[in-house]
């Protein structure tokens, strides 16, 4: 089963932890930072890259 992405800017459907999966610009990323989220959140930039993301909960 594949998590579902969220992209940068996007609201979380479900609260709980994520991760970014990648970058939207293609690039990987090495950001293993973890972030609390709440339902209807916003989905920030990656913390390490400042570089919109696709995240993952985990």
């Amino acid at each position: 089963m594949t998590n579902k992405q969220y992209k940068t800017g996007e609201k979380a459907s479900e609260s709980g932890k994520y991760k970014v999966d990648k970058l939207v610009n293609g690039n990987t990323s090495g950001d293993n930072t973890e972030i609390d989220m709440n339902e209807g959140d916003s989905f920030p930039p990656s913390p390490s890259e400042n570089e919109a993301a696709y995240w993952v909960k985990v």
